[in-house]
């Protein structure tokens, strides 16, 4: 399935690209914001992107190759991003974007691990190459250890008895094996609304790709990376993103760093969540560098 970015007349808004200037995309997946980007900032437009994931950076080259050197790809965890910027002699950029949320080619993979409702492999890593898959903390976790990590990444008020559930199961080396243990000791009476799995998916998924740590550690960097009058947008899905990119922007605006674009979350409209249900739950967030 190919993948649709969400928020794309939001985010070019919020990101407002100038004529000739340069963005980084620090997640750019399949190329979908990039192209709107360069699009939008003139013929000498440029770009920076990033991802993690290399088949997603193949999508992006293919789909971004008609602008030729104005964009330079990078295989690199966008909380790398100063790393990257300092190699191609880029000293600051004209905005930055970070789309958080999976993309739907990741999820309609059953070998990447990250649906439930697909069987495959227990994996969940946006980089193959390196970490440690799903498989090693649900299988290596003590019964505490999973509980907490089920409760801090995933929000999930049943999980003691969830990881109670998944010790007593073990090994389980499959989606479909986790999704069905999960399911029953949740006990959910009725039709759900939400697979009561899903929790449990997105806490292993944040653990495994150490999400949070990673934006913790991007935001105070584009601080020093974007110049004055530059924006940085980024597109949550999750209330524990969400909550982070809120507090620093709050923090980093009474300091003066910042003025908040946003006072609200932005969220898409009814028309492309009817259109795109990946879009449901994202939320934008932007702001601009002060002098």
């Amino acid at each position: 399935m190919p993948h649709t970015p969400v928020l794309t007349a939001e985010v070019i808004e919020a990101l407002a690209p100038k004529p000739g200037g340069c963005v980084l995309d620090g997640t750019v997946g399949a190329g979908g914001h990039a192209e709107l980007i360069l699009d939008s900032s003139g013929p000498d437009g440029r770009l920076v992107g990033l991802d993690r994931d290399r088949a997603a950076l193949a999508l992006a080259r293919e789909r971004l190759a008609r602008f030729g050197d104005r964009v330079r790809i990078a295989h690199a965890n966008f909380a790398e991003f100063a790393r990257v910027l300092d190699e191609a002699g880029i000293e600051t950029v004209g905005g930055v974007l970070l789309d958080l949320g999976l993309s739907s080619m990741q999820l309609e993979d059953p070998e990447r691990g990250f649906s439930l409702k697909r069987g495959g492999p227990l994996d969940m890593r946006m980089d193959r190459e390196s970490g440690r898959p799903a498989s090693d903390l649900v299988n290596g976790l003590g019964e505490r250890e999973l509980a907490d990590l089920l409760w801090e990444y995933g929000e999930e008020r049943r999980a003691r008895r969830l990881a109670r559930a998944i010790v007593r199961a073990r090994p389980l080396e499959t989606t479909t094996e986790l999704a069905e243990v999960v399911a029953r000791a949740a006990r959910v009476k009725g039709r759900w609304r939400i697979h009561p799995a899903t929790r449990t998916f997105q806490a292993l998924r944040i653990a495994v790709n150490r999400e949070l740590e990673s934006i913790e550690a991007a935001l105070p960097a584009t601080e020093a990376r974007l110049a004055v009058g530059a924006r940085l947008a980024v597109v949550s899905f999750h209330s524990l993103e969400d909550r982070i990119v809120k507090r620093f922007l709050r923090e980093r605006s009474r300091a003066g760093a910042w003025t908040v674009l946003t006072r609200k979350p932005v969220r898409p409209s009814a028309d492309e969540v009817r259109s795109n249900r990946r879009a449901r739950s994202a939320r934008l967030r932007a702001a601009e560098r002060k002098g």
